[in-house]
């Protein structure tokens, strides 16, 4: 299956970036845990040049721990400073002021050189569509100052949040680029759900994520659906069909259905947890 998904919108915001960039010190960047690079817009990078920089590894909870503390150490390699939360619950959430003002330091050492004594660092949040940017923000400033929703794209416009008197939040609609130039990276996007399954042929999608898993996870999948291991991706949808009872008229099994049910468990970490990437 071909992964585009690109809406003029996102050309839209990727200019409102540009200029915004301007006002800001630090970006602090959302990103899924269990697939930190493909979750990464590289147009930030570009973007973001010359500025503080902090990656929020979110949904932490749903990623291999083991890749987690990879991931962490991997980043530190590059000069970001990143941390592991879940926005949902708020862990690690208690770390991010202190990390801020880490990685502004120059930044706040500046100003206090300069007779600036009490102006907030201002950071802009960026991640692409269904990372949790919302959720974040709301948990973060600890009441819900925007708007929320786990359909991608519910955050339209921008808007500034005062979160005490050294920091302030620029929102910003969750955008991505153009064009992937690995294909891998779209279909890793359309498992974890920051493409609209709408437009996603679930059947085929199924079956590509079971294939990782049968390579990486397997006891997992065993576990869940009752499985050998010997299975092929379309045999394990069907013990998926009969394990939750989906059948069509007739009584053969909905594998359109299972497909949905696996992808779910995937997502919503029934299935365990698990990292798509590794360093």
């Amino acid at each position: 299956m071909n992964y585009q998904w690109y809406p003029g919108h996102m050309t839209k915001a990727r200019r409102a970036m540009q200029e915004d960039i301007k006002l800001i010190d630090l970006i602090i960047e959302l990103v899924d845990a269990r697939i930190p690079l493909s979750s990464r817009n590289p147009d930030i990078d570009e973007l973001g040049r010359n500025k503080a920089r902090l990656v929020l590894m979110n949904k932490s909870d749903l990623a291999d721990p083991a890749c987690n503390r990879a991931w962490t150490a991997w980043f530190q390699e590059q000069g970001i400073k990143s941390l592991e939360i879940n926005a949902q619950s708020g862990q690690g959430m208690k770390a991010i002021q202190g990390a801020v003002q880490e990685v502004c330091r120059e930044k706040i050492e500046r100003d206090r050189k300069r007779g600036i004594l009490n102006r907030p660092v201002r950071a802009m949040v960026v991640g692409i569509p269904n990372v949790g940017k919302s959720t974040f923000i709301n948990s973060f400033a600890g009441k819900a100052c925007t708007k929320t929703g786990n359909k991608p794209g519910v955050t339209k416009g921008k808007q500034w949040i005062r979160l005490n008197k050294g920091l302030e939040l620029l929102d910003t609609p969750g955008i991505l680029w153009p064009k992937f130039e690995d294909q891998s990276v779209g279909m890793k996007l359309a498992f974890i759900g920051s493409m609209n399954d709408e437009i996603i042929i679930m059947d085929e999608l199924a079956v590509d994520l079971i294939s990782f898993l049968q390579e990486w996870y397997l006891p997992l999948l065993k576990e869940r659906y009752g499985l050998t291991g010997e299975e092929t991706p379309v045999q394990v949808l069907e013990a998926a069909a009969e394990r939750r009872k989906c059948y069509k008229k007739g009584g053969e099994p909905d594998l359109s259905r299972a497909a949905q049910l696996v992808t779910d468990d995937f997502r919503s970490g029934r299935l365990g947890r698990i990292s798509l990437e590794r360093p």
